[in-house]
């Protein structure tokens, strides 16, 4: 049995295209049901509906053959069982700097000032500001990021940044742009290894998906 980690929200809404075009369609509708796993029309194939922070896990410790998983997870993860075949291009948004709109980022920044950083990307952030040679307080959070500048928490946020909606709604800005973000097709090394024959026509079913 083939195991394809999901999560539910917006990249499985852009996955369900792809699948269906590689021939894969789920029995049931996850939005519709509880469960956690579910069959194909491919005997062989399943979908498991995970958190998406644990879809490199599952991959990587094999409770899952392939997943979908975002740059932003992926770039947070310390794991090296997965191999990353192909960026699926979908899932697109921007993680960005982002801070109330009377905060004069640029000018702290040129003073290397230190700031307090909010984000639940603290890997990202720290590499991105250690370049700059910025000394940051990471405050870890897992939500209601914008919060943060606003109540005084930090000076900043880390975050992905789609329409920019959300930091308009809060008084807040884009400030400086880290990373494209897309989601990536991951698959676990071993399982490549063992069912080379199943997971390399699923991988290219994937990529002429993409080229549709």
């Amino acid at each position: 049995m083939i195991t394809i980690a999901l999560s539910k929200g917006r990249i499985f809404t852009e996955t369900m295209p792809m699948l269906n075009a590689a021939g894969i369609f789920c029995n049931d509708d996850p939005d519709e049901s509880r469960k956690l796993v579910f069959g194909t029309n491919e005997k062989n194939i399943q979908l498991i509906i995970v958190r998406a922070s644990d879809v490199p896990t599952y991959v990587e410790w094999g409770g899952a053959d392939l997943g979908i998983a975002g740059k932003d997870v992926l770039d947070e993860y310390d794991g090296t069982g997965l191999y990353q075949p192909l960026d699926l291009g979908i899932g697109i948004c921007k993680m960005m700097v982002a801070a109330k709109k009377d905060f004069n980022y640029q000018e702290k920044i040129s003073k290397r000032v230190h700031l307090r950083v909010a984000t639940k990307y603290p890997n990202a952030a720290k590499e991105f500001f250690g370049r700059k040679g910025i000394h940051i307080d990471l405050i870890k959070l897992y939500g209601s990021m914008e919060l943060a500048p606003i109540v005084g928490l930090s000076d900043v946020i880390v975050d992905l940044v789609s329409s920019g909606k959300t930091l308009e709604a809060n008084n807040l800005v884009a400030t400086e742009e880290i990373s494209d973000i897309s989601s990536r097709l991951i698959v676990n090394k071993a399982s490549l290894k063992i069912n080379r024959e199943i997971l390399q026509p699923l991988i290219k079913k994937f990529s002429n998906a993409i080229t549709k």
